[in-house]
């Protein structure tokens, strides 16, 4: 699942998951029962990105039985989709990116719809953050849906996977092959 805070993902990943008999994972629900709704996105000493590792790996574990997987990140950036992408593939699983855009102001009268009808389960969030959000994300483009082309990865790194075991810092302690 591909888009900003608010855009359906969640919704839409429940979806899939049911119709596909899939396994989601969505770091938020597990995060605000580990963390709290004070630690917001950025968990204190990359607890966020740590929890995103282990789904990962859970991910892959499950793609290794021949289960289906759905996965409600949000991923934001082109590199981590292709990291994924790369990581499914290794483990002889196709992937779909499923990209839902969102217009700001829906975007911002949702977030204000779920915090006050379900303040529970979703983190606090501002109108002031969503300029910000929409700048730093990175929409797919049509060769990135259509699964097509998989980019090498950036130069400093030398594969998909050493790359993903940066960025979610416990995926390094995972099998990942």
């Amino acid at each position: 699942m591909v888009g900003l805070p608010a855009s359906g993902k969640t919704f839409r990943a429940r979806e899939l998951a049911a119709a596909r008999s899939a396994l989601r994972l969505t770091p938020d629900e597990w995060a605000l029962t580990l963390f709290g709704q004070e630690d917001r996105h950025e968990e204190p000493g990359g607890k966020r990105w740590l929890l995103e590792g282990r789904l990962v790996a859970l991910a892959l574990d499950t793609l290794r039985l021949g289960l289906d997987v759905v996965l409600d990140f949000g991923l934001w950036s082109r590199d981590e989709r292709s990291a994924l992408r790369s990581l499914a593939a290794s483990v002889g699983a196709s992937c779909e990116i499923v990209y839902l855009p969102v217009d700001r102001d829906v975007q911002w009268h949702r977030i204000q719809h779920r915090w006050k009808h379900t303040p529970e389960q979703t983190f606090p969030m501002a109108e002031a953050e969503l300029d910000p959000w929409r700048e730093q994300f990175e929409a797919p483009d049509a060769d990135e849906l259509s699964g097509t082309v998989l980019p090498a990865p950036p130069p400093d790194h030398e594969s998909w996977l050493d790359w993903a075991q940066r960025f979610w810092p416990s995926l390094a302690h995972s099998r990942t092959t």
